[in-house]
Formats: C-alpha cells, structure tokens, sequence
C-alpha cells in the first residue's frame, strides 16, 4: 500500500505538468504574487501599523505560507480520484489511496515552495531570524491537516451534489481571505471580534505559527490543539461519508464530474 502511494504521490505532481520543476515554479510564483500583492495592500491601506514589531514580509508570508497550505490541500483532496473513477476500478487502487497522495502531493509542494521563498528572500533582499524555526515550520502541518479534512467533506459530498460542491470550496476559500486571521494577530482584535474568527482551525495555526516566528509575541487567544481536535472530527465524518459513498458510487456520477 505504500508503495501504491508513493507511485500515487508522483502522478500527482507530474499530472499538471510533465517537468515537476515547472509545477513547483508555478507554485513559488503564484506564493511570491501574493506575498507581493498583500504587501502593497497593506502600504496602501496603512495597516502596517498592526503588524507584529520585527520584519514586516516575514508578518505577511507567516501567513500567507499557511493560507495557501490550507487551501491547496483542500483543493487537491477534492481533485482526487472520486469511487466512480476509472482509476479506482483496478484493484488494490482505491479512495483512500488516491486521497493520501494528493494530500501528500500537496504538503511536498508547499513545503519545497517555503523554502525557496523564504530562501530567495533571505539571500537577495533581507536576512531574517526565526525565533523557532522547527515550531514554525511545523504548524505548517495543522494547516496542512485541517485543509486535507476539509476537502475530505467536500469529497465525500461532491458526487451528491455535484453543481452546490463545484461552487462551496471557491466561497470557503475565499472567505477565509478574510476568516483565517492573516492579516492581523489575535492579541490585538477586541472580544467581539475575536469571536467571529476563533471558530477557524487556520486562525489558530496562523496565530501560534507568528509566536514561534517572532521574539516578541506570545498568542494568548489561540490553541495548537484546536486546528488538530477539528481536523481530526471532520476527517472522521468525511471518512464516513466517504464509505458511504463509495458504496452506492455509480458509473454515471464520474460523467458529471
């Protein structure tokens, strides 16, 4: 079975593009466009001010880095092969399977993707310090996590509801431009607004991954637990759905994919 994934794993990153360099170039291109267009947003609007005392593109990418991580991973669990797939119909090929690698596919990008930015940042415009690197790197994985379990739910009732599914993952998304907290810190948003927000597990993993970045801040208002607790609930709802689904999957359902 991992053997099957790992194989799985590489057609994931070549299904896109045959070069897998070319893949990863479009990715750190499409992270270092929205590094860019958040940071003339901020100068614009003069929300600078907000940011966390210490290197202001390190603020902005803390955040983004997660919020791509999150979406991406939804995006590419949701893109899996589906059980009316004609990939899933050759044993011992199956869902599971087919939505571990594309999960697994994503983290590797993402992660390849970081380092080079964080890396070209570093050498050509301004060296920067992680307060905690490994804690840093690794809240990457509850993002990452709860992205998966996320586009486990969507999967799972994508086949139900082809046309509402095809449209809720873009409206998620893009509110969680928003809802994901990456343009401010929790310890500075009032009570009333910190409820509005506190709900999202990519708040949360947003917010804890800025104290392990920066010396001088502490998150009070966030858990490292929570993103882990509701991934975990989510993706055994969507695992249920799933086998439901996979036992009244019809050949007709992959036409209207």
């Amino acid at each position: 079975m991992l053997g099957l994934i790992y194989h799985s794993i590489v057609r994931e990153i070549r299904k896109d593009h045959r070069n897998a360099v070319v893949g990863l170039i479009m990715n750190i291109m499409q992270t270092v466009i929205f590094v860019t267009a958040f940071y003339f947003m901020f100068t614009i609007l003069g929300l600078k001010g907000t940011a966390i005392r210490g290197d202001f593109m390190l603020y902005i990418m803390s955040g983004i880095f997660l919020f791509l991580t999150h979406t991406k991973a939804m995006g590419a669990v949701l893109k899996a092969e589906g059980p009316a797939s004609a990939l899933t119909k050759h044993a011992p090929m199956n869902t599971i399977i087919a939505i571990s690698s594309a999960a697994i596919a994503s983290l590797y990008i993402q992660l390849l993707s970081i380092a080079v930015v964080l890396y070209l940042y570093h050498v050509i415009l301004s060296p920067i310090t992680i307060h905690d690197p490994t804690g840093a790197i690794g809240m990457v994985l509850p993002a990452w996590f709860s992205g998966v379990a996320v586009g486990i739910i969507f999967s799972s009732l994508k086949p139900w509801f082809p046309g509402f599914i095809s449209i809720l993952p873009s409206i998620y998304a893009r509110a969680n431009m928003i809802a994901s907290g990456k343009m401010f810190v929790a310890n500075t948003m009032p009570g009333f607004m910190l409820t509005m927000f506190d709900w999202n597990p990519l708040f949360h993993a947003i917010d804890q991954a800025r104290g392990f970045v920066f010396t001088n801040y502490n998150p009070h208002y966030s858990t490292i637990s929570y993103p882990m607790k509701v991934s975990i609930v989510l993706i055994m709802v969507g695992l249920m759905l799933e086998f439901y689904t996979r036992k009244n999957a019809s050949a007709s359902w992959e036409a209207a994919r």
